[in-house]
């Protein structure tokens, strides 16, 4: 490999810091808002050993993740990604505002480690993820 063609490709060195950058702001961002939300304390929980917050926040994470990536690959402009990102956010908490209206008990149960209401709202969240991304691509 030449000088010249090492420079090139590192030409974008910049761009892959700044979106690298706000990717982690945006998933601190969306976990801040997340926990916020749900009655339960995931982090506490988790800690405590209890699989079944874990389960529904990873797939929730990962559902917010999946559009993420696809925002950064997709947009126009750093602004662009930020606007898809802050829509990717907002599905995945209508996902769990939507679960939670139409099963009542479903915090209980993630919140007594039943893992039924875990697995119910971590796949539907990152079905949701995956529906985001792919909408994404324009």
């Amino acid at each position: 490999m030449n000088t010249s063609t090492m420079v090139e490709s590192l030409g974008g060195l910049n761009d892959f810091f700044l979106h690298f950058l706000a990717a982690v702001v945006l998933v601190a961002l969306f976990t801040a808002v997340y926990v916020r939300i749900t009655p339960y304390a995931e982090f506490k929980l988790i800690h405590e050993g209890k699989v079944a917050p874990a389960v529904s926040f990873s797939g929730a994470l990962l559902g917010f993740v999946i559009p993420l990536a696809s925002a950064i690959a997709q947009s126009t402009s750093f602004i662009d990604m930020v606007i898809w990102a802050v829509i990717a956010l907002v599905v995945q908490i209508l996902v769990f505002l939507l679960l939670r209206s139409c099963f009542g008990d479903l915090c209980r149960g993630i919140a007594a480690n039943e893992l039924a209401p875990a697995i119910l709202l971590g796949v539907l969240s990152l079905a949701a993820g995956i529906l985001s991304a792919a909408c994404l691509t324009y």
